[in-house]
């Protein structure tokens, strides 16, 4: 059974590091109770880079709470230094699914609400400078750690704890792993050019699929 974790939220800060003053609002935090999710997100939720984020395939970012153990491990954390719910600045951290546990296009209720798979999340630097591990960014494309995006079908308020309910999986093979594997492992054109072609895809998948498929893109 797939359920809501822990549920995060953020505003933009401007923020200061060994590499300079950057500007994000993945320093997400906890909420109790129920929240409002609306079409575009968590009520007092925002993004900062509104060119790659926000968007109505965006609404809710979502992690998997196994990766925290498998980074912790891969890592050697320990104590207050572990990685755990919220820490890549996902706004729902969830128990009971992976990226091969859930499919493009697959609509579930949860609360109030009815959400929808739209696309594997992609890996921003902002990750690594945010956890301060080195490397992080490339391990998580390498090891497709990625978690993914949820359009909102119809809002509701949703809490910690509330369990997702599966509606229909319209694209049973289409998983956001295989999404993931085609785009940053091997690249299978013909599985990309259908791929593309599903009305549910998220539009920046879309546009990564283009590009490789066009020779546009060679990484």
């Amino acid at each position: 059974m797939i359920s809501i974790h822990t549920i995060s939220i953020g505003q933009p800060q401007n923020l200061a590091d060994a590499r300079g003053e950057w500007r994000s609002a993945i320093f997400r935090q906890p909420v109790a109770g129920p929240i409002e999710l609306g079409p575009r997100g968590l009520a007092g939720d925002q993004v900062a880079d509104t060119d790659n984020h926000g968007s109505s395939d965006q609404a809710v970012c979502c992690h998997p709470i196994a990766h925290y153990a498998a980074w912790n491990a891969e890592y050697g954390l320990a104590g207050d230094a572990q990685l755990g719910p919220g820490g890549v600045g996902e706004n729902w951290t969830l128990a009971g699914a992976t990226e091969a546990d859930v499919c493009v296009g697959d609509m579930y209720t949860v609360g109030g609400a009815a959400v929808q798979i739209s696309g594997p999340r992609y890996p921003c630097t902002k990750q690594e400078r945010k956890v301060g591990l080195p490397g992080f960014h490339r391990r998580t494309i390498e090891t497709l750690r990625t978690g993914f995006y949820l359009r909102v079908l119809k809002p509701g308020a949703v809490q910690a704890g509330d369990a997702w309910a599966l509606i229909e999986r319209p694209r049973p093979g289409y998983t956001v792993q295989r999404i993931n594997e085609c785009g940053h492992r091997e690249f299978d054109p013909a599985f990309a050019q259908a791929a593309h072609d599903l009305p549910e895809l998220a539009a920046v998948w879309k546009y990564i699929f283009h590009l490789k498929l066009t020779k546009q893109w060679d990484s």
